[in-house]
């Protein structure tokens, strides 16, 4: 069989990789005319990584890793510490796989390389879909140049803004949640000794939080800063925001924040967006992997981990089943569940990073605070049903 991949990101590649393994022939689209760094810095959790270990690519993966000492969360004002909990060499006795940082032009170069080797030159750049039409059993991709691109299957990869997904389910436009992200990456050398810890750092804020993470084996921070907003009319990925405009939003909050906003070469900001659930992701031999299927805020740092676990699953399913659409079909089964709980903690996470007012903030915070301190297995408790969860047993 055949599969047709609408999207060249790293949903799309690793799903690429999964069913390859399961013994299909793929192709992949993508719109872009080229693989470039948008999005910068990618958490990668043990559930993910044990994902990209199936896929046989942790290997080429390693030189450009970061493994962080810890994931902290403190006051983006103050800096007073919320928690603290050890990452480096624990997650791997707990969960199985190591806590990861990587560069997501990284990651999907490797994919891209990995998928190469394999199945040979079946990426497409420059090849945007338009939708599609069921026949011959399969489905045809239509190119926005008039091309069809014929498939067993076809998998939607293709993001928040999926036209695949348009068509499929209906018209639910990508809807603005309220937030707007701010990213950049700096060298760490240009921040001298207000470098935030070597962590995946949480500074908390009243309606704004920022993220600090490293990147290439500890050459780069990476930042990500959310800030609450009543509106939002640009789509892009690439829309370059005002400096002044970021160390506003920002202003008074510790020099491990203030300083990466000062020296950026760069800010990127753009929307944070969501869709609505759906009862199914399949037509028949056409379904959805990724934010194609399942967008949901970064709070937990799931996104690209989501996407991971759907490609491995799907390519599972496919290699056990012989019929396409009862193996869709089991895909979603398997999946739907959990991408849900996810979405749900990821949009209660990124509420308590925005408690507003004292008694919010200690009615919040102050039990973390003393579960870390007093029984930090508490706090890690919480995270095994996410980090402890492997694709690779689900089928």
């Amino acid at each position: 069989m055949k599969a047709v991949i609408v999207g060249g990101g790293i949903g799309g590649l690793a799903a690429g990789l999964a069913l390859t393994q399961a013994g299909l022939d793929v192709e992949v689209l993508e719109q872009a005319p080229v693989i470039s760094e948008i999005g910068a810095g990618v958490q990668i959790s043990p559930n993910g990584v044990k994902a990209l270990q199936s896929l046989g690519v942790m290997d080429m993966l390693d030189p450009h890793v970061f493994e962080p000492n810890s994931i902290r969360m403190a006051m983006g004002r103050s800096g007073r510490q919320i928690f603290d909990l050890s990452m480096k060499g624990y997650a791997h006795a707990r969960w199985g796989a190591r806590f990861l940082q990587i560069h997501r032009a990284d990651l999907q170069e490797v994919l891209k390389t990995a998928l190469g080797k394999k199945a040979g030159l079946v990426l497409r750049t420059n090849a945007k879909a338009t939708g599609y039409v069921r026949e011959r059993g399969g489905a045809s991709v239509y190119l926005d140049r008039g091309e069809r691109v014929f498939g067993d299957i076809v998998i939607a990869a293709d993001g928040v803004h999926s036209v695949i997904r348009s068509q499929l389910a209906g018209a639910d436009r990508a809807r603005f949640t309220g937030n707007v992200a701010w990213r950049t990456v700096v060298p760490v050398e240009a921040l001298g000794t207000d470098a935030p810890p070597q962590s995946g750092c949480v500074w908390a804020g009243q309606g704004k939080h920022a993220v600090t993470t490293y990147l290439r084996g500890g050459s780069l921070v990476n930042f990500v800063g959310i800030i609450e907003q009543e509106g939002w009319e640009n789509d892009s990925w690439s829309s370059e925001g005002d400096r002044a405009e970021a160390l506003q939003e920002f202003e008074g909050w510790v020099p491990q924040v203030t300083r990466i906003l000062e020296v950026a070469p760069k800010l990127n900001r753009w929307a944070l967006l969501d869709r609505p659930a759906l009862a199914t992701w399949s037509d028949g031999p056409v379904s959805l992997l990724g934010d194609a299927a399942h967008p949901m805020l970064p709070s937990m740092a799931q996104g690209a981990v989501q996407a991971l676990e759907d490609a491995v699953i799907l390519g599972r399913c496919l290699a056990a089943e012989a019929d396409k659409t009862a193996a869709l079909q089991r895909y979603f089964d398997l999946r739907i569940d959990r991408v849900t709980r996810v979405q749900r903690r990821s949009a209660a996470n990124l509420s308590l990073f925005h408690k507003r007012g004292v008694l919010a903030k200690t009615a919040s915070y102050a039990p973390i605070w003393a579960a870390a301190k007093l029984s930090p297995k508490l706090i890690h408790n919480r995270q095994d049903w996410i980090y402890g969860y492997d694709p690779t047993t689900a089928v």
